[in-house]
């Protein structure tokens, strides 16, 4: 029994460890040349003829950089620094090899960890501004959708009115204008959101029923190996199915975003707490931590764009000052808000999200 739990978890951590190297948009793609500098520096430090980073799926390796064509097998010489992401998946790995034999360094292998972890800073901030971008994306769109109608019904009615029998020629006059800019702001707005469905298919949220508590379980998961690391506890104060209407990959990047920054901001050893309230046709959700805190020139800044916070994270974890605008953005498009409270510092903080239920 022992035995297949054991099985279970390894393969669930090799299920999320895959979902992991999807999630960056790495499988399966060419080299790339932005990580070209890395490998040339890793060779300039052990002074090697090869030097490559390589992720691992599924018995596959996929190679983004190279220098030479040496590997594991046919070297005399082979160091390399394994790619971790920051919640603990191992995805592949930086390295230098020589077909001659020769001694590494303290040093240098300290150096080649430290160019692992900046790639793994790359990976984790261009997927921070892909996020970031494409939610604002989703945002305007919806914006621009959501102005058609009232332009539509101006057209409308300035044409009805240019229709009213005896008429003043010059109410007629003012109406033509009206109607002809308001379908030429019309025509215009369609160019807008006939490009963005060519490129995404759909701007617009895709909303089903989707439970929220099941979300949240579902992140808390998929945050395992952080939490375990950081020694953290994650209460779901939720007993019951919490339904709502709103697009299910959306609320799990906006839940991710905001629970992730909980556990930035948390000291090792402390608990989040994550609590519900029901009004008429609204939830309200709370992510409560008990770390760093915000003081109130924090608050005023917290959702501008790369805010400089007198809050540090806990762990010296990477902060792009861009997941909670990311989180926002995809909030506004469910018509909910985002707000956050702390009674200053080191008395933690508490952020709320509240979405309509239909």
């Amino acid at each position: 029994m022992h035995i297949d739990q054991a099985e279970n978890n390894q393969h669930s951590n090799e299920t999320l460890r895959v979902a992991k190297l999807t999630y960056y948009d790495i499988l399966d793609t060419p080299a790339e040349s932005a990580f070209d500098q890395l490998t040339q520096l890793a060779a300039a430090i052990f002074e090697v003829p090869f030097a490559g980073i390589c992720f691992t799926a599924a018995e596959k390796t996929f190679i983004k950089s190279q220098i030479g064509s040496s590997s594991s097998n046919g070297s005399v010489f082979y160091v390399q620094a394994p790619i971790i992401t920051p919640d603990g998946f191992d995805i592949g790995q930086i390295y230098v090899a020589d077909d001659q034999p020769r001694e590494a360094t303290e040093k240098q292998f300290n150096m080649l960890k430290l160019l692992a972890d900046m790639v793994i800073e790359k990976l984790e901030s261009r997927i921070a501004i892909r996020k970031t971008f494409s939610a604002y994306d989703d945002r305007l769109h919806v914006l621009i959708h959501d102005l058609k109608n009232p332009m539509t019904t101006i057209s409308l009615q300035s044409e009805l009115l240019g229709r009213i029998p005896g008429v003043d020629e010059r109410v007629l006059t003012i109406a033509g204008k009206v109607n002809a800019q308001a379908k030429r702001m019309i025509d215009n707005l369609n160019g807008i959101l006939s490009s963005a469905r060519k490129e995404t298919n759909s701007f617009k949220p895709k909303k089903t029923e989707v439970d929220l508590k099941e979300i949240l379980e579902e992140v808390k998961f998929d945050l395992d190996l952080i939490l375990k690391r950081k020694a953290l506890n994650i209460s779901i104060n939720i007993e019951n199915p919490l339904k709502i209407f709103g697009d299910l990959d959306k609320l799990r990047v906006i839940f991710s975003e905001l629970i992730n920054n909980a556990i930035k901001f948390s000291p090792k050893g402390e608990k989040i707490t994550i609590s519900h309230q029901i009004a008429e046709n609204e939830i309200t959700i709370a992510i409560k931590d008990h770390g760093v805190g915000l003081t109130a020139e924090d608050l005023d800044k917290i959702f501008l764009k790369f805010p400089r916070l007198s809050a540090v994270a806990t762990e010296n974890e990477n902060v792009y000052g861009l997941g909670l605008i990311t989180a926002n953005a995809l909030i506004e498009i469910h018509k909910g808000k985002l707000w956050v409270e702390s009674e200053g510092k080191d008395l933690g903080t508490t952020f709320f999200v509240s979405l309509p239920i239909k």
